[in-house]
């Protein structure tokens, strides 16, 4: 009898886990069109969407007109994937107070939830949450202030254009306790969400502070957009400045590559856009269920010691 409750316990623990029978139905909500950033993370997904297809699934991506209103926009995307009756929902949990509610309201309507790129493994625990796929943002930050710290900086200010955010708040945690270990010191430099994609604001800021405190000798951007603007400002500011990133473009592994920027933290955007809708939709179509929790894409950092190979892996299309 005990050995048949104790079934009966184990039956019911996984029946919130129950996969549903149809093919999957996905919703992926991510970042605006112009952030760079998120189109790597809608290419790992355009991959995966052929064999969600193929097995009678579909993928929506739904996607922020820009980051005006941040956390209300969001919440209103996880509404709309709601009201179109997916199966499964891949979600950045990018302002907790806000999507959480939302995102539990969605789980109440028997959609399977997989968080990535913001939010980590105890977050996804916390909300239920089938994994987390993504960088651990909090480990990523202490590598750049470590990194900062290790290469002689002293003072490094983490310039962050949308305040607030989760994982981006995490980043700059990181930067800061990363650099203290080391002896140095680091603190925000929070600028409006409205600065986010604008070049001047960015780099008048950055400029700025650069002159009216003498002791920065560090810069560290919350992404590579930013950190294009980032490297404007310092050149205009014409002091010499350790600068790092968050990410990666084009540009930024150009000046790695020509020295005129030390390194950036590469947490890999599209593997978390192709795993993360495939997780997910093998969880719905077949109940496979992936024994590593969490997914961790990163961090890595990139610096002159390994940018050729970057490039390399930028050539064949994986960086």
């Amino acid at each position: 009898m005990k050995k048949f409750l104790t079934i009966l316990a184990a039956t019911a623990a996984l029946a919130a886990f129950a996969p549903s029978a149809d093919a999957a139905k996905i919703a992926v909500v991510g970042g605006s069109n112009d952030d760079a950033f998120w189109n790597l993370i809608k290419k790992g997904l355009d991959d995966a969407r052929p064999g969600v297809e193929a097995n009678g699934g579909s993928v929506n991506y739904l996607r922020l007109v820009n980051y005006d209103n941040f956390a209300p926009d969001v919440v209103g995307l996880i509404r709309t994937a709601i009201s179109q009756k997916v199966d499964g929902l891949v979600i950045p949990d990018w302002v907790p107070e806000s999507e959480d509610p939302a995102i539990k309201d969605a789980m109440k309507a028997g959609i399977k939830v997989i968080l990535m790129n913001a939010g980590g493994g105890e977050k996804a625990k916390e909300l239920g949450a089938l994994n987390y796929v993504g960088s651990d943002e909090y480990t990523a930050g202490v590598a750049g202030g470590t990194y900062f710290g290790s290469h002689g900086a002293k003072h490094v200010l983490c310039v962050n254009t949308i305040p607030g955010a989760a994982n981006l708040e995490a980043r700059c945690k990181g930067v800061v306790d990363g650099i203290t270990k080391t002896g140095g010191k680091a603190e925000q430099l929070p600028l409006p969400s409205t600065s986010f994609g604008n070049a001047t604001a960015i780099a008048e800021a950055i400029k700025a502070e650069i002159i009216k405190d003498g002791t920065i000798d560090g810069i560290i951007n919350i992404g590579a957009a930013d950190a294009d603007a980032g490297a404007l400002g310092i050149q205009q500011s014409g002091k010499k400045i350790m600068h790092g990133t968050f990410d990666l473009n084009k540009s930024v592994l150009e000046r790695i590559k020509g020295g005129t920027q030390a390194f950036a933290i590469d947490q890999q955007p599209y593997l978390q856009g192709l795993l993360a809708v495939n997780l997910l939709a093998g969880y719905i179509d077949f109940g496979t269920v992936l024994p590593t929790f969490p997914v961790l894409t990163g961090p890595g950092v990139v610096d002159a010691s390994n940018i050729d190979a970057t490039l390399n892996g930028v050539a064949k299309g994986a960086r």
